[in-house]
């Protein structure tokens, strides 16, 4: 389904659309929302179209999930896999919730960001690209401020879901990989097995590529995705004869 396909119903606020990829229907909000966009690059461009591509995972992370398109496309393509899907703007969140329930206990909804420790962050809208719902962002909490949403590490959301190794990662943090990947990488990234990330300017993509130097992998691009496939650590040997691999 294309943009010009929402003509019909833009007038509603929320629809009931089901692609042929998924095994149930999904709820997309109208009226300018950016659901439309996800819809588009989900399952127009098909950017997330991994059949054939890995063996099937067993833990699918999807960190920043906004209303659990994704996270229904894996689930769909993969029976036998469990999604923990991770989202902080709490709209989203209860969408991605809604959309994600007839998986049953195959999928879980984390409302909360992702970071390279446990803490407290500020949600942010209107800063980072166009202000609208797939472009929530989080900061750090500056001097007397509260924050808004539980932030979650790697490590804590294994530990949570109890997993040991993440089949497939997908990351789409709005700029927050910067800092996922600039602290503490050592504790999680020898558990990931496949990884999509979409990188935000210079400084996310300088953190992804310094963390992953250590490890080979096959690089490809999809739609707005690096997608780093079958992720290993390089043997000593190899990364006395190559340096650090940078």
């Amino acid at each position: 389904m294309r943009s010009a396909d929402f003509r019909g119903i833009l007038r509603k606020k929320t629809v009931q659309l089901h692609p042929r990829v998924l095994a149930h229907p999904v709820h997309v909000r109208m009226q300018g929302s950016s659901d439309q966009n996800v819809f588009e690059q989900i399952f127009v461009r098909r950017d997330f179209d991994v059949s054939g591509l890995l063996d099937p995972p067993q833990l699918i992370f999807d960190l920043g999930a906004n209303v659990g398109y994704s996270a229904a496309v894996f689930l769909s393509l993969f029976p036998g896999a469990r999604v923990l899907a991770v989202e902080p703007d709490p709209d989203n969140a209860e969408l991605c919730s809604k959309n994600l329930t007839p998986y049953g206990d195959r999928a879980r909804v984390v409302k909360g960001a992702v970071w390279h420790s446990r803490t407290s962050l500020v949600l942010s809208r209107g800063t980072f690209g166009d202000g609208r719902e797939w472009a929530t962002e989080v900061r750090e909490v500056r001097d007397e401020e509260t924050g808004d949403v539980d932030a979650w590490d790697i490590p804590s959301l294994l530990a949570l879901i109890g997993g040991t190794e993440i089949g497939l990662l997908k990351i789409d943090i709005e700029g927050s990989e910067a800092a996922l990947f600039s602290y503490g990488t050592d504790r999680w990234l020898d558990r990931v097995r496949n990884l999509f990330v979409e990188l935000h300017g210079p400084a996310c993509e300088q953190a992804v590529i310094g963390a992953l130097r250590e490890y080979d992998y096959d690089c490809s691009r999809s739609g707005e995705y690096m997608v780093c496939l079958n992720l290993r650590r390089r043997p000593n040997i190899a990364v006395a004869k190559h340096g650090t691999g940078a």
